[in-house]
């Protein structure tokens, strides 16, 4: 063996390997070294596993339960260097029933994978399917895994992500106060298997410092269900944080025209905007009834009144007015149907079209961050080529995409992952 353990004590292991060189092919020799790091890694994974275990051999208690030492049992464990197995102590009730391994749950063993190694493939299967995850995996770590045993972790990983789904996450200090805070929520379609193309639910809580300057955005996002609860309790529950940590800032609303987002967005916040983007698109399909055949005059105008929009007090009510009474120089059917959709838009959102104040207070005008939010989060992961999902996977799977866009949050589900008691209670000797 190439890799051994020349010394130890109870704080620390000392490992030494030997590396062969491959003196014509750099590439060679930097595969070389992969393998006795990997080498080196199992048998210092197996040196630290062994230390969670209990040696003991006395009666210990679990939730209350004496349970006794029945007998030594190998175990395969799963690590990011390669597999190693590794006795330890398996407990059981004098009656029978359910075996313990206390170092399973010691060690945060998810399943049978150490728990580094989970956290690394549930973060790529966050990104990638399960075939560019074996590959990747087995090209840059040297690691062999089967596609299925990826997919049962991530589903372990998954399970543990709904345990900690109301957990309070720390909100980053920031190199600015916050102002203001923009929240945002849209939806866009996935494929499911037994229900086809439904629509998953995204959400965005924003907080930009007084110059206007987005600083950080908690990402919140739900795979389709009918109603809507769910993502909502979820949406609702950061903004209340939030609001905890910064109860002085101006909260404010950006969505398109759905309605069903405003009714949500009106309860939690100071001010509501529709989405200047889409207000854009609408007034750009009304510039082509007033202009046909005039493109000079159609970007003058159209630019002239997106600015009054931004800029002016009131320009809203004013640009309804100038397209319900403009005399249209061509009455074809889609001219005409560009400058309804246009006025019956703006009819209806009116009130939350008050750009010139936010503006003015440098506050957000645009829900991109939440609609590349349904990009980011469902779009690339879900809607690839051939893609069809199960609920259950697809709500894994866009958990975990959101807490590793929200920057910071993978990392802490990982460390209460690590730290918490999974035993209920301290395991103790009778």
């Amino acid at each position: 063996m190439s890799a051994s353990v020349i010394s130890r004590n109870n704080q620390s292991f000392v490992l030494q390997i030997e590396v062969p060189v491959n003196q014509g092919n750099m590439l060679v020799s930097e595969g070389l070294l992969l393998e006795q790091l990997n080498e080196a890694g199992k048998l210092g994974t197996h040196e630290i596993l062994e230390r969670f275990d209990v040696t003991s051999q006395d009666p210990i208690i679990f939730q209350g339960q004496k349970l006794t030492y029945k007998h030594q049992v190998t175990k395969r464990y799963e690590t990011p260097y390669g597999p190693v197995d590794c006795e330890r102590a398996v407990y059981q009730e004098s009656g029978g029933g359910t075996t313990l391994a206390p170092l399973d749950y010691h060690a945060h063993i998810v399943g049978s994978a150490t728990p580094r190694l989970a956290k690394m493939v549930s973060s790529k299967y966050s990104k990638n399917a399960a075939p560019a995850v074996e590959d990747d995996l087995a090209n840059n770590h040297g690691r062999k895994l089967s596609q299925s045993y990826i997919k049962n972790l991530c589903d372990r990983v998954g399970y543990l992500i709904e345990e900690h789904d109301n957990d309070d996450y720390d909100l980053p200090e920031l190199d600015e106060p916050v102002a203001s805070v923009a929240i945002g929520l849209d939806g866009t379609c996935m494929l499911l298997c037994d229900d086809g193309w439904r629509e998953a639910m995204c959400g965005t809580v924003s907080l930009y410092d007084s110059s206007g300057h987005r600083q950080y955005t908690v990402y919140v996002a739900e795979a389709p269900e009918y109603g809507k609860a769910r993502f909502l309790r979820k949406l609702e529950q950061e903004v209340g944080k939030v609001r905890e940590r910064y109860p002085d800032a101006c909260y404010i609303g950006v969505a398109d025209g759905a309605r069903e987002n405003w009714r949500f967005l009106k309860q939690h916040t100071d001010f509501q905007l529709l989405d200047f983007f889409h207000v854009s698109e609408y007034v750009a399909g009304a510039s082509h009834a007033l202009f046909p055949d005039d493109e000079g005059k159609r970007k003058i105008w159209l630019e002239d009144r997106l600015h009054r929009l931004k800029h002016k007090r009131g320009a809203a009510s004013r640009l309804l007015h100038e397209l319900e009474q403009a005399e249209l120089p061509k009455r074809t059917t889609a001219l005409v149907e560009k400058r309804y959709k246009a006025v019956t838009y703006l009819k209806n959102n009116l009130p939350l079209m008050r750009y010139y104040h936010a503006v003015k207070r440098l506050w957000p005008i645009g829900s991109g961050v939440t609609e590349a939010a349904c990009k980011t989060l469902v779009k690339q992961r879900f809607c690839c080529a051939g893609m069809r999902w199960k609920y259950e996977s697809a709500l894994i799977v866009l958990g975990m995409r959101a807490l590793a866009e929200t920057k910071g949050r993978w990392d802490q589900l990982w460390e209460r992952i690590t730290c918490e008691n999974r035993l209920g209670e301290p395991v103790s000797s009778y």
